[in-house]
């Protein structure tokens, strides 16, 4: 065969292709020589062959074939063949492919060789690319090498030990022994290694650290030389000696100190001096300057230290770098929490940033920003974040909209500026504003008695004529809804008063149902609106019953069963429409399981119509329990609904009227009625006459013993009672409903109301079928609250699916007395 081309010669050829068909048809046509080759055992050219495919490898083209003839060249006596196989197996084999394995005697061979470089080929190697196997059996070679006096072979040797301790941990302690004299040796590259090998040693073993911390003093040492000595052209880079070995006996350093007094102040001298001596003008510098304020800002430096390290990275800020900007927020967003009074001498510089071209330095910046807002300059900040808000990217609105709600939620000097703020970012941010923010608003509104009529007033101006910016529209719905009383009264003394009629309220939220911008929750929170300014309004009340009766034949669901609803309100119901659309009270925030628990959702869930439309779960708000207590009849009872059982889902809104669709209201007042406590002979006998018993809630220490509260067609409930182990004041109650008939009673649902000095948890069931012939129940207890002492009054309703009918029973009494059957119906 004629002898192969030469490298050089392929590098040229395929540089001279001019597609990458023609690429790929070359190097097609010379593997395949090379494996013809390979067939043939050709030795004399095998180092050729080997170093070509190498190429080709480094291309993106396959050379796995060639990792055996790797193995030949390693074990070859000539340097260049061992050279090209070494190089050829690190970059073709590494530990999940077995063949390696086959070179563990071959290096270790050559790591006791006599020559120094066939020796530094082998470190490489089992350094790069050595498996946990390799290294177990190889560690012992490396560790004799470690304490050689020739510095090439320490280095490598070193670099070596590193990697042979990520793969076999416990072998750590193996090479402690040769690390004693390693800070010692004069020669540069034996340092750097040795720093690296020693870092490594600390992070992965405690004892370790707590070992090497007595090395400080002389790394200190090492670091001084380094910073003092004059030009050495062999270390220079830039006018700087050595940086690299610099930086990496700052971060173990770092290692060192953290956490550990002595340390920390053994080092703080030398940490100064390099703060303070080396040269900004070069990257060089810039990038030990940065190690430098890591170091300090990680370990128990002292103050003065910390505030030099924030206010180098102030500078930074003003470098033309834009990495160097962007480290340099990076870091003062990690250290504003501990040094929050020097970071905030850089605020004007990091508020300039929120102008960089540059999308990560901004972020960094707005991040930084957030975190530097105090009460003190709260205004100077909002008024520079709106800013960036009004002129940002898009993908910065939701973030930095969320920022200043947050910002100005905890430091907001007045309500009005409070107020103030948040519509400039709904009238700035638009749609990006995120949902959470709509019901967060709603609560500060509502909280702010004395801004209504200048909210409002605000609100209405705001979105004449503009629907496009959702989350606005649906505020000032939810609003004017509220208050439009007030807006049409022009009751506003922080502004001058505008004014406006009843109808031209109307026409604006009739224009917001029927825009295309607006989406289906602005469109409940306009007929929601709407519906409230019935009660609010005196000459515009048939036009109000006019547009809700419109909507009940409406596409959208939500929309439809809102307006069926209101529109019952306004004929079966109208003695009750002004107690139910009275206005919300005071909302407060509670993080859990609070009576008056504010429930926020992200999407469709909105809390302009909470007086009206229950959540599905959980304890209700207060005027939630007014409005439906109107509904049962009684002034005086603070009903719950319970969560729906998962095969029958909470409607939205039609559990109100579902509760009490069929109870007979007959002679009940418009007037607010007398107490339920007293029995009313216009409502039905559903009080007991004579099972009296001690009251359920007074200070009595015997046991209460369970009733049967409910017993007919088969169902059976029974109430058992218990004090709670943390709260005295707190009863549960645990309901055991039972089927003796021979069908499944299906679609079970129990629901409660007591009276408002109580209050009342009913948590979700354990199922919704109660099995036939009292094969098993249904559990589900109450948790009732009577901080008054005062004997309680429970009305009850029960409804459940059983032989293809829908029943219903609902029934009232004392406990712990037997609560009696009620009315009936199917």
């Amino acid at each position: 065969m004629p002898a192969p081309i030469r490298l050089r010669e392929l590098i040229r050829t395929i540089r001279t292709a001019r597609t990458q068909a023609e690429e790929r048809e070359m190097i097609q046509k010379e593997c395949a020589a090379i494996r013809s080759s390979f067939r043939e055992e050709d030795n004399t050219y095998r180092c050729r062959n080997v170093a070509k495919l190498l190429y080709m490898h480094m291309l993106g083209y396959p050379a796995h074939f060639g990792q055996l003839e790797c193995l030949k060249l390693i074990a070859s006596q000539k340097f260049t063949d061992k050279r090209i196989g070494y190089l050829g197996a690190m970059l073709l084999l590494d530990e999940r492919q077995d063949v390696h394995l086959l070179m563990t005697n071959c290096i270790k061979n050559d790591l006791n060789h006599s020559t120094q470089y066939v020796q530094g080929l082998a470190l490489c190697t089992l350094g790069c690319m050595g498996s946990s196997e390799m290294c177990r059996d190889l560690a012992g070679e490396v560790e004799k090498l470690l304490k050689t006096s020739n510095s090439y072979l320490r280095k490598k040797a070193a670099l070596c030990a590193v990697h042979v301790i990520r793969k076999v941990p416990e072998l750590m302690e193996m090479f402690l022994p040769a690390t004693k004299n390693l800070l010692n040796e004069k020669n540069h590259g034996v340092l750097h290694t040795s720093v690296v090998l020693l870092t490594e040693m600390c992070e992965r073993s405690p004892d370790m650290l707590a070992h090497f911390r007595k090395l400080v003093p002389q790394l200190v040492r090492i670091l001084k030389n380094l910073i003092m000595s004059g030009y050495s052209p062999e270390h220079d880079v830039s006018g700087i000696s050595d940086p690299f070995l610099q930086v990496r006996i700052l971060r173990l350093l770092r290692i060192l100190g953290r956490n550990d007094d002595d340390s920390s102040e053994a080092m703080n001298d030398i940490l100064a001096q390099v703060a303070t001596n080396t040269e900004t003008s070069k990257n060089v510098g810039n990038a030990i300057l940065y190690e430098t304020v890591l170091t300090i800002m990680d370990i128990k430096s002292e103050s003065g230290l910390r505030v030099l390290a924030i206010n180098i990275l102030g500078r930074f800020l003003l470098n033309n770098d834009k990495n160097i900007r962007y480290v340099a927020l990076t870091s003062l967003l990690k250290t504003v929490q501990t040094d929050h009074n020097a970071v905030q001498r850089h605020r004007s510089t990091i508020v300039d940033c929120l102008k960089d071209l540059d999308v990560s330095i901004k972020r960094r910046a707005m991040e930084l920003s957030f975190a530097l807002v105090n009460g003190n300059n709260i205004r100077g900040m909002m008024k520079e974040l709106l800013y960036f808000l009004d002129s940002c990217e898009p993908e910065f609105k939701a973030d930095c909209a969320s920022g200043i709600f947050l910002a100005a939620e905890k430091y907001a000097p007045s309500k009005r500026w409070h107020i103030d703020t948040i519509m400039r970012v709904l009238t700035t941010a638009g749609s990006y504003v995120r949902d959470d923010a709509v019901p967060n608003l709603i609560q500060l509104i509502t909280n702010s008695v004395e801004m209504h009529a200048y909210t409002v007033q605000r609100l209405y101006k705001a979105i004449l004529g503009d629907y496009s910016q959702q989350p606005l529209v649906q505020v000032a719905a939810w609003c004017i809804g509220e208050y439009g009383d007030l807006l049409v009264s022009g009751q506003c003394e922080e502004e001058e008063p505008i004014q406006v009629t009843e109808d031209e309220v109307l026409d604006i939220l009739e224009s917001v149902l029927i825009s295309n911008m607006s989406t289906s929750v602005t469109r409940g929170y306009a007929l929601t609106a709407i519906m409230k300014l019935s009660t609010r309004f005196t000459c515009t009340v048939n036009r109000i019953k006019k547009v809700v009766s419109i909507y009940g034949s409406s596409i959208d669901v939500e929309l439809q069963q809102r307006a069926v609803e209101y529109n019952a309100l306004f004929k079966k119901y109208d003695h009750m429409r002004s107690a139910l659309l009275e206005r919300m009270p005071v909302m407060e925030k509670v993080t859990t399981n609070g009576p008056t628990e504010i429930v926020q959702t992200n999407g469709e869930t909105e809390p302009a119509p909470l007086e009206t439309k229950p959540p599905p779960s959980g304890p209700q708000p207060t005027s939630q329990a007014n409005d439906l207590l109107d509904l049962l009849g009684g002034n005086d009872i603070t009903p719950v609904i319970p969560t729906a059982p998962t095969s029958k889902p909470a409607s939205a809104g039609g559990e109100l009227l579902d509760l009490l669709g069929d109870i007979n209201l007959t002679g009940a007042p418009a007037a607010p009625p007398a107490p339920a406590s007293v029995p009313q002979t216009s409502q039905p006998p559903f009080l007991l006459d004579g099972l009296s018993s001690q009251p359920l809630f007074n200070d009595i220490t015997t046991g209460i013993p369970s009733i049967t509260a409910y017993s007919k067609n088969g169902l059976k409930i029974e109430f058992t009672f218990e004090r709670s182990n943390t709260n005295p004041s707190v009863t549960v109650i645990t309901i055991q409903a039972s089927n003796s008939t021979e069908l499944d009673m299906t679609d079970f649902v129990f629901q409660a109301a007591v009276p408002k000095t109580f209050q009342l948890q009913l948590l979700s069931p354990s199922s919704s079928i109660v099995p036939a012939f009292n094969t098993g129940t249904i559990t589900q207890v109450i948790k009732v609250l009577n901080p008054q002492k005062q004997q309680l009054r429970m009305r009850i309703k029960l409804t459940y699916n059983h032989k293809g009918s829908a029943m219903q029973d609902l029934a009232e009494g004392i406990c712990p007395p037997i609560l009696k059957i009620g009315k009936h119906s199917h």
